[in-house]
C-alpha cells in the first residue's frame, strides 16, 4: 500500500473510532451509566498509545480496524439493553450479560476472546523486527501469546480499579474474572495458530499493509 493510500486508511480508522466514542459517551451521559462514560477514557488512552505504537512499527490496516472494531463492540456491549426474556447473567440487562449457550457463552466471553486473538496478531506484527530474515516464528509467536494475555491482565487490573471507583458495575466476581482470562487465552491461541499456519515466508517490514 502506497503511502498516501497508507495515510488515507489511517484516518479512516481514526475518524471512525472517535465517532463511535463521541456517540458512546453521549449516551452513557444520559444513561448516566458511568462505568461506561470511565471506558470511553480509557478505550481512548489506549487509542492513543495503539497510534503511539504504530508510529515506530507499522501495524497493518487490518489490525488497526480490528483493534477499533474491538473498541466499538465492546461499547455495544455495555450501552445495549436486551429484553428482560433474554437468558442473562446478573442485573444488567445489556449485552454484556447476555448468555449465547445458557451457562457456557455469553457475549463477554466472545468479546474476550476476539479482542486477546486481535492483540496477539498486534504483538506478533510488533514483535515481527526481531524475527526479520528468519523462517523461525515460534518464539515470536509465544512472546505474541504471553505479551497479549500481560494485557489482558492489565485490563482485568483496569476493571477492578472501575469497581472501586463507581458504585454500581457489570464488571461481575471472581468467577467471572477468571472465565475472562480463560476467554483472552484462547482467543490467543486461536490467533497463534491462523499466524503459524498462515506465515509468510518471509516478513518486509515495508509492506505491512
Amino acid at each position: 500500500m502506497s503511502n498516501n493510500a497508507s495515510k488515507n486508511a489511517e484516518r479512516a480508522v481514526v475518524t471512525f473510532t472517535l465517532l463511535y466514542l463521541l456517540i458512546a459517551s453521549l449516551f452513557s451521559w444520559r444513561l448516566h451509566n458511568w462505568e461506561f462514560v470511565f471506558y470511553v477514557f480509557v478505550v481512548l488512552i489506549i487509542g492513543l498509545l495503539v497510534m503511539n505504537i504504530h508510529r515506530k512499527v507499522q501495524f497493518s490496516t487490518g489490525i488497526l480496524w480490528c483493534l477499533s472494531i474491538w473498541g466499538l463492540i465492546h461499547m455495544l456491549g455495555g450501552l445495549i439493553s436486551i429484553p428482560e426474556t433474554w437468558p442473562h447473567d446478573g442485573e444488567h440487562l445489556v449485552l454484556y450479560s447476555f448468555w449465547l449457550i445458557p451457562d457456557y457463552l455469553k457475549y463477554d466471553h466472545i468479546i474476550h476472546g476476539y479482542g486477546f486473538g486481535v492483540g496477539t496478531w498486534a504483538c506478533w506484527q510488533a514483535l515481527a523486527p526481531i524475527v526479520v530474515g528468519t523462517k523461525e516464528y515460534i518464539s515470536e509467536i509465544i512472546l505474541a501469546v504471553l505479551a497479549a494475555n500481560g494485557l489482558g491482565a492489565l485490563n482485568e487490573i483496569i476493571e477492578f480499579f472501575a469497581t472501586l471507583v463507581i458504585p454500581s458495575t457489570n464488571v461481575g466476581g471472581y468467577v467471572n474474572t477468571g472465565w475472562d482470562l480463560v476467554s483472552n487465552l484462547v482467543g490467543s491461541l486461536a490467533a497463534a495458530l491462523i499466524i503459524w499456519f498462515g506465515k509468510p515466508i518471509e516478513i518486509d517490514l515495508t509492506k505491512r499493509s
